[in-house]
């Protein structure tokens, strides 16, 4: 983990950006992410790999919405499907509860929810589980390369 962390810090190091690190707890989830960071969990931008026929999308959105597949459909053109925990590692080189829009290990596609707009800063995770970067959405798509859309719906 060491390594993917350092990957991270690199990579962000020249856009002027720096890793939060936790020496207790996990920001594997957004909920643990906002306690730790004592911020809302909307404000917690997490990352999901999708495949859309093998090829991987990475949506960045905020952790209070959940991605409505219909509408990734739209965008993509075929029916997107959550990838699984080895292939989100093999594709990105993260884990799932530390997977960045950072320094991934293959290119992806980078779509970046709308849904963040409504915060000046968020915080994505940095390559693990126990680390953050705070980030405007609007630096965070250029940084990534990553095309905004609006693909999610609130959680009730």
């Amino acid at each position: 983990m060491i390594e993917t962390k350092e990957r991270v810090k690199d990579y962000i190091s020249s856009f002027d950006l720096e890793v939060i690190e936790f020496n207790e707890g996990t920001t594997k989830t957004a909920q643990m992410a906002a306690e730790q960071l004592g911020v809302t969990v909307g404000q917690i931008a997490k990352s999901i790999l999708f495949l859309v026929d093998d090829n991987p999308v990475l949506v960045v959105t905020s952790g209070d919405v959940k991605v409505h597949t219909s509408s990734l459909k739209k965008i993509l053109g075929a029916k997107p499907k959550m990838a699984k925990h080895e292939e989100c590692l093999q594709i990105t080189g993260f884990s799932p509860g530390g997977l960045c829009p950072f320094a991934l290990k293959h290119p992806v596609s980078i779509l970046i929810d709308e849904s963040m707009r409504r915060f000046e800063v968020v915080y994505t995770a940095a390559g693990t589980a126990n680390t953050a970067v705070p980030i405007t959405i609007d630096k965070l798509a250029t940084i990534t390369n990553g095309e905004l859309v609006d693909v999610c719906k609130k959680n009730d």
